[in-house]
């Protein structure tokens, strides 16, 4: 029974330090898309 209450995933193996490229990845895509928006309302000018 003590087997059943084994979390689904664990923190261990670095997992933090995914989570964290993870992130950076996500706020570096978003960065991106916005320079992107912000530049192509110069090339209207």
């Amino acid at each position: 029974m003590n087997k059943l209450t084994l979390a689904l995933y664990s923190w261990e193996n670095g997992a933090i330090i995914m989570v964290g490229v993870f992130g950076l990845v996500i706020i570096g895509l978003i960065a991106a898309v916005m320079m992107m928006m912000n530049s192509d309302k110069k090339k209207k000018d």
